[in-house]
């Protein structure tokens, strides 16, 4: 039932995106009245799920959930439709139009989908404001895992900066040592100042380890319920207690759990020392260990409670400036994450995914705010790559239609073929790539 739940999201999201982007062609051709022979969501090859024809336009939705097209006529596309070109140019074709209506024809697609993003960004900012922990709030340090240790970090110690920069949003500061390929990190270790050198071949581990929580805040443990007989709750402890000791050792933090679980069990059908910190005041509680190594308490973090968080909220006046700014920082940190697949020692070429990889960023359970969140991100995703100078996007055709302009005359159509069939052969390598390595990822590692 999750992976049906992950499927329908990521339909229904890649649907929303190619109508979106698609209706930015179609309607930018129609506003220089060129003819739109076909309006396609997913591909249709051999046969077609639905369609129907208005006008001089057939729409309908194909079989193969890949993305989606317009044909338009007099335009050479993924249709390699010789025949219709060596026909005598029309007035309404698309080789007819001047340049600088056919450049903007090419770019109404990403127009579209990046006007997607910032208007919903600017809707989630107005009705639901922004939320985040800022990297000064973290006041008892950060808890890392194996991945964190090896980066030189160790329990407790409190980030200052990335590469002498200042994180304001601590749960960024992974994807911001990421995508901006940091080399070092300061920090604050007991009190003194310090400066952790990022190993080398690190940015790899990290990327191929999928693991944005290798540095969290470090939480402290407190009392969540108790169960139905506790002898915790007999000797009067409380929820949201936070417990600082057991038999005098320290285990303030949850890397410190381990510590305070054996130590229970190891005082089975006997008495241990708890030492609780209840609204700034510490009391000490002899609590009786049960014949099955427990004392009856469940533990959990209160991380709402325990940091102070930056809430912002808007009016939908100010959260136009703000869901656009949200826009235009993801086109950025979408083209630094790009940059990362030909930096040799990050190696992120090997962690490209394909739609498998897509899925399984959206929630189990339907949950909308997430689903925008992450249809923004795609949006930004699907206009970025469109962008990029690779013939058979239309960041090709508009590499060429700027050589027109520039150049005054257009390339040959025998030229444009040939670049749209090496454009389409290096698409396929890249959806190669990408649904192969999730296969190896989820069927093969």
């Amino acid at each position: 039932m999750d992976i049906l739940v992950k499927v329908l999201q990521l339909l229904l999201s890649l649907s929303i995106l190619v109508i979106v982007h698609e209706f930015g062609h179609f309607a930018t051709a129609k506003l220089f009245k060129t003819k739109v022979e076909k309006f396609y969501l997913f591909f249709n090859p051999w046969f077609s799920l639905f369609k129907f024809k208005k006008g001089d336009t057939e729409y309908g939705i194909g079989w193969l959930p890949l993305g989606g097209y317009v044909k338009i006529a007099g335009m050479i596309d993924e249709s390699m439709d010789k025949e219709a070109m060596s026909q005598e140019p029309q007035p309404w074709e698309f080789r007819s139009k001047p340049a600088w209506q056919r450049l903007i024809i090419m770019l109404g697609g990403v127009i579209m989908n990046v006007v997607l993003a910032m208007l919903i960004y600017i809707v989630m900012m107005a009705a639901f404001g922004e939320r985040y922990l800022p990297t000064s709030a973290v006041k008892y340090g950060v808890h890392v895992d194996s991945l964190g240790i090896e980066m030189g970090l160790q329990n407790g110690d409190k980030i200052l900066s990335v590469d002498g920069l200042e994180v304001e949003n601590f749960l960024k500061i992974p994807a911001h040592i990421i995508m901006e390929q940091a080399k070092t990190v300061q920090i604050e270790r007991n009190g003194e100042l310090a400066e952790i050198q990022i190993p080398s071949g690190f940015l790899s581990k990290l990327i191929k380890s999928e693991n944005p929580g290798f540095i969290m805040p470090r939480m402290p443990i407190r009392i969540s319920g108790f169960a139905k007989k506790s002898n915790a709750l007999d000797a009067g402890l409380k929820e949201k207690d936070w417990i600082k000791a057991i038999n005098g050792q320290d285990i303030s933090f949850f890397d410190r759990y381990t510590y305070f679980s054996d130590s229970v069990k190891a005082n089975t059908s006997d008495f241990v020392e708890i030492l609780v910190d209840r609204e700034g005041q510490e009391i000490s509680y002899q609590v009786a260990v049960n014949d099955k190594g427990l004392v009856g308490i469940s533990v959990g973090a209160d991380a709402n409670n325990d940091f102070v968080w930056n809430s912002k909220k808007y009016n939908i006046l100010e959260a136009i400036p703000v869901g656009i700014k949200k826009a235009n920082d993801g086109i950025a940190n979408y083209f630094k994450q790009l940059k990362l697949l030909f930096a040799p020692d990050v190696q992120a070429y090997k962690s490209v995914g394909g739609f498998m990889r897509i899925g399984s960023i959206f929630p189990a359970t339907w949950d909308w705010i997430r689903f925008w969140e992450l249809t923004a991100f795609l949006s930004i995703m699907l206009a970025v790559l469109n962008i990029l100078p690779i013939p058979a996007l239309d960041g090709g055709h508009v590499l060429f239609l700027i050589y027109e302009l520039i150049a005054r005359r257009a390339p040959s159509d025998k030229f444009l073929e040939y670049a749209q069939i090496v454009g389409m052969f290096l698409l396929f390598a890249l959806l190669i790539l990408a649904n192969g390595n999730d296969i190896y990822h989820y069927f093969i590692k």
